[in-house]
């Protein structure tokens, strides 16, 4: 019997979260702190086991809810941007860049382990998280690809393979927010 490959497309009104961040150009040039409003959109790849199903989507649908719920209504700032210096100063981060310095309130700012607040960042992210919550252990995922907007025709494409482990974003889209 031949394997029967499908996708399984998940895009609910709920997969968003808002942020605000700022895109780092170079050592000396940033965007201004700004918001918007992210979408979540994710494509899974499987096959169809003998029980007739492929996977509990509800599980990947939870998963990433939790994602954008636990980045809605935040400051997002690149952890590991080679530009920014972060520090704790009181109730606040100390965040420099350019020698301008920036106090963010540490409950209402979010420090990711990314290199930049990107939509490719953002979406490789939210794969790394869903590794880390062991999805791909629990249900048979192939490949996934998770989409990030930032507004209607400006979105960035991110990848995983079961084989491959973590995974690579390549854009699809503009990425300047």
């Amino acid at each position: 019997m031949h394997k029967k490959n499908l996708s399984i497309n998940i895009h609910n009104e709920y997969l968003h979260f808002s942020a605000a961040h700022f895109t780092i150009f170079s050592a000396t040039d940033r965007e201004r702190l700004h918001g918007h409003n992210f979408a979540v959109k994710a494509v899974a790849t499987s096959q169809i086991q003998a029980d007739g199903l492929a996977f509990d989507y509800n599980e990947l649908k939870r998963e990433l809810a939790s994602i954008c719920d636990s980045l809605d209504e935040y400051t997002l700032i690149a952890e590991n941007s080679k530009h920014l210096t972060i520090r704790e100063k009181s109730n606040y981060y100390s965040v420099l860049f350019n020698d301008q310095e920036m106090l963010l309130l540490q409950c209402d700012t979010l420090l990711l382990p990314v290199a930049n607040i990107t939509l490719e960042e953002l979406g490789n992210y939210i794969i790394e998280q869903l590794r880390l919550s062991g999805l791909f252990e629990r249900v048979c995922i192939e490949n996934l690809e998770v989409d990030v907007s930032s507004g209607s025709g400006q979105s960035v494409t991110s990848f995983y393979s079961k084989g491959k482990g973590k995974g690579k974003g390549e854009g699809k889209g503009n990425s300047n927010e």
